[in-house]
């Protein structure tokens, strides 16, 4: 099993588009420092970074559907 790079309790939103943008804003570097690190962390940060964004657009359609 991969080893945890980052933890946190805390669990934005994926409803709140200041809680997606303030995700997606966050420079990779805040995650990690080391060299070596920075180009895994900024492959699994686009990852989630697009897929908070895919996450919001989705619920803010069937947010207007409903």
């Amino acid at each position: 099993m991969g080893e945890t790079m980052f933890s946190s309790t805390y669990q934005p939103d994926p409803q709140s588009a200041r809680d997606v943008l303030a995700f997606v804003l966050t420079p990779v570097d805040a995650f990690a420092s080391d060299p070596e690190e920075l180009e895994a962390v900024t492959i699994l940060l686009d990852a989630a970074k697009t897929e908070a964004i895919e996450r919001w657009q989705s619920l803010l359609s069937q947010a207007q559907r409903n």
